[in-house]
């Protein structure tokens, strides 16, 4: 049983240091209470990509710095596509507590991480470990819409970095 995290770099603006994000990553989600079988994927994509994702999610223009996507937890009809008339010859189903839980994507751009790292969270990589943990935080039902709400987000971010986050020396 583990937690796994994929990362993948679709961009080559910034470098993207993965196994640390991961490192990060991991130890956020446990700290978080994440347990068992969970899967969890970080996207580091260019202004591009992100815009795109930005307009068709959010109807916002331009890109932004981190989009998080949870996973729903309602269980997809099995069967088969597109009648959903049954599994098919061969099916075995899989008992659902063998399944990893799918928490979500995180989509980072890290061109407009290092624009907002001087006067957001100091460094390059510290604006990247902000936004990982900021992203988690979304994924596992935190928000910011109010300010109640921001200010316990804000705190827990501060906990995670303190804790988890070792700036490059």
């Amino acid at each position: 049983m583990s937690v796994d995290v994929f990362v993948a770099d679709e961009q080559t603006d910034h470098p993207v240091d993965s196994l640390r994000w991961v490192r990060l990553a991991r130890d956020v989600l446990a700290a978080e209470g994440v347990r068992g079988d969970a899967e969890l994927s970080m996207l580091f994509v260019d202004e591009t990509a992100m815009a795109d994702l930005n307009q068709r999610f959010l109807g916002k223009q331009g890109p932004t710095d981190v989009l998080a996507f949870p996973i729903d937890e309602e269980v997809v009809e099995s069967g088969r596509s597109p009648d959903s008339g049954g599994p098919g010859p061969g099916y075995l189903p899989t008992e659902p507590s063998e399944l990893p839980t799918l928490l979500g994507d995180l989509v980072i751009c890290p061109l407009v991480a290092a624009r907002n790292a001087p006067n957001h969270a100091g460094t390059y990589e510290d604006e990247i470990a902000l936004l990982i943990v900021h992203g988690i935080l979304h994924l596992m039902g935190n928000d910011h819409v109010d300010e109640e709400e921001a200010e316990a987000m804000e705190r827990r971010e501060r906990e995670l970095l303190e804790k988890f986050h070792k700036p490059a020396t």
